[in-house]
Formats: structure tokens, sequence, C-alpha cells
């Protein structure tokens, strides 16, 4: 009998700095449920080795900008990267990048955004195994932007066109033994019920747990 994989979301219920949590809970555990079991969370405990190591899979959609986890939550994370975990961030899930450690792992520093509008999402990368069976497609969301770490050797998945200029809307890279996705739409449920979006996302799962 094959183990049963098992995936934690963390998100913000209760006081979200500017993304709630509810209904991208919902929308991403139907994603998810078919081929594992998903947990929803806004305790930021679930990063601590002692719970985190209960799963394969962890996706953020930590929406914590002002304070930073703590040495104990970041510990716990990095150390379930690097020992084979899977991380995917969505979005606002780049928040945790306050403590510089994470910063680093993730890839990328979030640094702001334009106003809210229609992004036409392009395909950098389209023969990797996340963007399989995937077109380009069209969401309204928040254009994030980005310094990215110089030593990261990630592969770019998708970008964006901002004044003339292209700008990375996802990568993914392997840190120690593990996997990270980042994938910047995700400001509200909308990007959620796009099926290539949908898509892109279990396979970016899939992607790291190595399933594909």
């Amino acid at each position: 009998m094959s183990k049963q994989i098992k995936a934690c979301i963390l998100g913000d219920y209760s006081h979200p700095d500017w993304h709630p949590f509810d209904p991208i809970d919902k929308e991403l555990t139907s994603i998810l449920s078919d081929s594992m079991t998903v947990d929803c969370t806004e305790n930021y405990d679930s990063l601590a080795s002692e719970q985190i190591r209960d799963y394969d899979l962890f996706i953020s959609y930590a929406d914590k900008w002002k304070t930073a986890v703590t040495p104990e939550q970041t510990a716990g994370l990095l150390s379930f990267v690097s020992n084979g975990g899977g991380l995917v961030v969505i979005h606002c899930g780049i928040s945790l990048q306050k403590r510089p450690e994470l910063c680093h792992m993730i890839g990328a520093k979030f640094t702001g955004h334009p106003p809210y509008r229609s992004i036409d999402i392009e395909l950098t990368a389209p023969d990797h195994e996340i963007l399989k069976g995937v077109e380009g497609f069209t969401i309204n969301d928040e254009p994030y932007q980005f310094d990215h770490d110089p030593y990261t050797d990630r592969t770019v998945l998708l970008e964006y066109e901002h004044e003339g200029s292209k700008v990375q809307a996802a990568w993914a890279h392997e840190y120690g033994l593990g996997r990270i996705v980042y994938l910047m739409p995700g400001h509200d449920v909308g990007p959620f019920q796009i099926p290539a979006y949908r898509t892109i996302i279990k396979q970016s799962c899939d992607w790291v747990l190595r399933k594909s």
C-alpha cells in the first residue's frame, strides 16, 4: 500500500495584511485533494520542525509582511526543504522573506507592484514538466516585481511584460535535497479558477514531490 501524501497550506484567516486565506484555501484544496491529504492552517508553528516533519509538501500563502516568523519556524522550514521536502510559494506567500534566510531559499525578494490590472502570462520554459499541456493565459492580478538572488540557479517558468521589459512571474529550483516553486498569480480567487493555472499549481506540487 502506497504512502498517503500529506500537504500543509499556510495562510491567514483571522488577521491577514492584504490577502485573506478564505476562499483561496478551498480552491487549493480542490486542486490537490484527489491526490493527497490537505491540511489548511493559519498556525505558523506548522513551520516548526516537530510539526512540518509530518508533511511531504508545504504551500505558503502566508500574508505576514510586518513581522518575521520565529527562529524556530525559520529553522523548521529550512530543514524541511534542505532534507528533501517540497515547497510551493504562491503570491503573498513570499512574505516569508522577512527572514533573510527564507528570502535566500525562495530565491527572490518582493519589491512592490504596480496597480492591479490585466496581465498576459507567457510561458518561458514550455518543455518543463510543470508546464506540460499548458498554454499562456490572462489574469487580473497584482503584477508583483522582485529582486532576484544572483546565486540561485532557477528555471524561469512564466513571465509578463511591464513597460517594455519582461518580469519573472514563476520559477523553480532545487535547494539542498528539496525543490521549490514560486508562482506569482493569486491576489484573489480569480486566477485559481483558470484551468491553465490550476494545472500549473498541481504540476508544481508534483514536481517538488518528484512525482512526475
